[in-house]
C-alpha cells in the first residue's frame, strides 16, 4: 500500500445545487435529474431507513458531490458497480453524470429488497443507465471498469465482496473515512493488494482507496 499524491484541488464542499454544478460540470438536465433524485431521497427516507436524517440538508456535499468525484479519477469508465448501494451513493449520482454517453451503465448491488425498490423508482423515473441486483455482492460477477461502495463494510470484508470484481479485471475506488488505514492494515492480515490513498475532495478526513488488484494472502 501506498499512499497517492493529494489531488490539485483543495477540498471545497458542494454547500448548494449550484455549487455541485460548477465543480462536476453538470448540464442543466442532470441537475434536474439530481434535484428529483434529491427530492425521492426526502420521501423514501421518511419510511425507510436510507440515509441518516441529519445529513439530508447537506445533500449536496456529504452525498452528491462526495459520490461525483469519483468520476475524476476514472473519467474514462463507462461500466461501474456500486456495491451495497443502499440509498444510491454512489451509484444514482454516477449513473446521472453518466446518463447520455454510450456504452454507460451503473450496475446497482443490494441485498435488501425494499431498498432495491427505491432504487428502481429513482431509475426508472429519471430513465437512468442502471442495472438492479437484489443480490449479495459476493454472489455475483460481473465485468466492469470500476468496483465502487461508500459505507458498505470495512475493507477486509469489502475486500470479500470485490474479489469477483478484481478477478475479471476490474480497478476498485471505494469511499472510505478517517479509520481507512487502520482498516486497511487489518485488511492486510488476509489479503494481498496494490492501494493508494487518495484524500477525498469533500471531507478533508475522507480517503478514496484506489485499488488495482487483489489476492488472497
Amino acid at each position: 500500500m501506498s499512499d497517492a499524491p493529494a489531488p490539485p484541488e483543495a477540498v471545497v464542499a458542494a454547500q448548494d445545487a449550484a455549487q455541485f454544478q460548477a465543480l462536476t460540470g453538470a448540464t442543466a438536465s442532470q441537475m434536474a435529474d439530481m434535484e428529483r433524485f434529491r427530492a425521492m431521497l426526502e420521501a423514501g427516507n421518511a419510511v425507510m431507513n436510507l440515509v441518516g436524517p441529519a445529513t439530508l440538508p447537506d445533500f449536496w456535499n456529504r452525498h452528491a458531490w462526495d459520490s461525483a468525484q469519483l468520476l475524476r479519477l476514472a473519467p474514462e469508465a463507462l461500466t461501474w458497480a456500486d456495491l451495497g448501494a443502499g440509498a444510491g451513493f454512489p451509484g444514482l449520482v454516477l449513473a446521472i453524470l453518466l446518463k447520455g454517453r454510450p456504452g454507460a451503465k451503473v450496475h446497482l448491488v443490494e441485498s435488501m429488497a425494499k431498498r432495491c425498490r427505491f432504487l428502481d423508482q429513482v431509475a426508472t423515473e429519471l430513465a437512468l443507465p442502471t442495472q438492479i441486483h437484489n443480490v449479495r455482492a459476493e454472489d455475483l460477477s460481473l465485468s466492469v471498469d470500476i468496483v465502487t461502495a461508500r459505507a458498505c463494510a470495512p475493507m477486509v470484508r469489502l475486500f470479500g465482496y470485490a474479489r469477483p470484481y478484481f478477478k475479471r479485471k476490474a480497478r476498485g475506488l471505494f469511499l472510505k473515512g478517517q479509520d481507512v488505514v487502520s482498516e486497511l492494515e487489518d485488511a492486510s492480515k488476509s489479503w494481498t493488494f496494490k492501494a493508494g490513498l487518495v484524500p477525498s475532495l469533500s471531507d478533508s478526513r475522507g480517503r478514496i482507496v484506489d485499488v488495482e488488484s487483489l489476492a488472497r494472502a
